[in-house]
């Protein structure tokens, strides 16, 4: 019987994970199908316990969900624990296991298609939102020189530095004034198209600019590179957290290059 999988979310039609799970199984010769399932934003419990009942093995769970499923999870991963939010889950014998692989996908993506070794590096994380949450922890893992968090309410930064420690330093985003060798977008700004305030001070000579929205050249890129930085959008972060869930669920690790290719072509 063909193993299934879900994507959850809302909205969801422009989801890319069916289309990249469905390579990935088939580079890896695995038997399964996966879909995109538009939840009711008050029904997501009730969807996924359907999807649970008629089989499913596993799924992904996008916004607005993710706070939702790490508290419908019966165990979590300490990187979920540590992020606060669910994006993948494991379901075994009708129970459900979450993690979170955001921050896998972020630094595979850094290290491994863009070359930038994190140790020693200074990092300026903009937001403090699910998306900076679940990326903390794995950034903080590659022993940067520095890790600062900056948000248009200060407090927020603090809070979520303070949640974190290890030296984790929290800031409005009008404190942060100093070069960044890596200044990592996890605002929504540029899904509304529009710059987080930030000064340009934070580009230095070799900085690299990373927004997590992906296939649109973001106002936060197009400003960066006016400042000398250079810049990479989320999609190999998109890829690259999809493959740490395929490998979760499947126990085979897919190669993610030929997928990321794809996607930039397409």
């Amino acid at each position: 019987m063909t193993d299934r999988y879900a994507v959850f979310g809302h909205p969801i039609a422009h989801s890319k994970s069916p289309l990249i799970h469905a390579r990935f199984a088939r580079q890896t010769g695995q038997d399964m199908v996966y879909e995109a399932i538009l939840a009711p934003l008050d029904g997501f419990a009730e969807s996924l316990a359907q999807f649970c009942a008629e089989g499913g093995r596993g799924a992904n769970v996008t916004v607005p969900f993710k706070e939702q499923a790490f508290s419908l999870a019966k165990t979590r991963t300490p990187r979920a624990e540590l992020a606060g939010a669910v994006n993948t889950l494991i379901i075994e014998n009708g129970a459900l296991r979450g993690d979170n692989t955001d921050g896998a996908g972020l630094v595979a993506d850094l290290t491994r298609n863009l070359g930038l070794a994190l140790r020693g590096k200074r990092i300026l994380l903009l937001g403090a939102g699910g998306a900076a949450r679940g990326v903390v922890g794995p950034l903080l893992d590659q022993e940067p020189a520095r890790l600062v968090i900056a948000n248009r309410t200060a407090s927020k930064a603090v809070a979520l530095a303070e949640h974190f420690d290890r030296g984790v330093e929290g800031c409005s985003l009008d404190e942060a004034n100093t070069p960044f060798d890596l200044v990592v977008n996890a605002t929504a700004a540029s899904l509304e198209g529009q710059l987080p305030p930030l000064s340009p001070e934070v580009f230095g000579t070799g900085s690299l600019a990373y927004d997590m929205m992906y296939g649109k050249d973001t106002p936060f890129l197009q400003f960066a590179r006016s400042h000398g930085a250079s810049t990479a959008d989320g999609l190999g972060m998109l890829v690259e957290q999809a493959a740490e869930a395929f490998h979760l669920w499947r126990g085979v690790r897919p190669d993610t290059r030929p997928v990321i290719a794809t996607l930039r072509s397409a």
